[in-house]
């Protein structure tokens, strides 16, 4: 996996459900160390854009394709055959944690090496020493560690996706793909959220694609947005230049309802 090429390169991707255009002719090319938003209305195709990347859910057939890191995820509506090895170096945050309840935070952190570790160990619990002192690092790093032998699902929404965060660090992995990752959060636990994202982004180098509802996060935290309309690229640019008369563009009268504080732009 090449560090030098793109995190991102999507070319003429689409993808229907049923009647339904998700995705219409997509291409975006990401660094492999910038932040991006992704925004736009609900239907909009944006999460659909974020699992063809990891390659979650296939494209249609024809000659839409999509890379990673300079490695080919899908073309012509196919998976590629290394997409696992390639998808291990993706780190995924989804608005519902996806951490599982019953196991303890610590043990959902350590699920994030998984790649590099006999299964049969894994399976047993028999953790190499020094694996678990990087997920103790990395729930210290996200500030979660006092709560390493608690059960997930006893943890507050903001605990959880710290955790899931912590996940993606003991992976390893070169890039955070993050959908809604703050959207079933409250405001302090959103803003905490995301400074780790973007700490991840500015301090370690990852490359860091989110999806996000709220447009005021989107222009806060990252400095290019890609807003997403019937499944169309309609704005490709610096957040600054996102002013309100783009933004009704984008979202109609639905604008006010994109943002948690403050209200749009003027």
């Amino acid at each position: 996996m090449s560090q030098t090429a793109p995190l991102l390169v999507a070319r003429d991707v689409s993808k229907t459900f049923g009647a339904r255009k998700a995705l219409d002719g997509v291409s975006v090319t990401v660094g492999a160390g910038e932040m991006v938003a992704l925004i736009g209305p609900s239907g909009s195709g944006k999460s659909t854009l974020l699992r063809s990347i990891s390659g979650l859910q296939t494209i249609d057939p024809g000659k839409g394709e999509i890379e990673v890191f300079g490695r080919a995820v899908q073309k012509n509506g196919r998976l590629a055959g290394d997409v696992r090895r390639t998808r291990g170096g993706l780190g995924m945050i989804f608005q519902q944690f996806n951490l599982v309840g019953r196991l303890t935070l610590f043990t959902n952190v350590m699920l994030g090496a998984l790649g590099r570790l006999n299964p049969a160990v894994a399976l047993l619990g028999w953790w190499p020493g020094a694996e678990k002192n990087k997920a103790m690092a990395a729930l210290h790093r996200v500030g979660v560690s006092d709560y390493a032998g608690q059960r997930a699902n006893t943890l507050s929404g903001g605990q959880q996706q710290r955790g899931a965060i912590a996940r993606a660090i003991l992976q390893g992995a070169k890039a955070i793909l993050a959908d809604e990752p703050v959207a079933s959060l409250d405001p302090v636990s959103a803003r905490r959220v995301m400074d780790l994202l973007v700490e991840l982004n500015s301090r370690d180098g990852l490359g860091v694609i989110v999806t996000l509802h709220q447009v005021d996060y989107a222009i806060r935290y990252c400095r290019r947005v890609i807003a997403l309309k019937a499944g169309k690229v309609v704005y490709d640019g610096p957040a600054s230049e996102l002013n309100r008369e783009r933004l009704i563009d984008i979202y109609g009268p639905e604008i006010e309802e994109a943002f948690w504080e403050g209200g749009a732009p003027a």
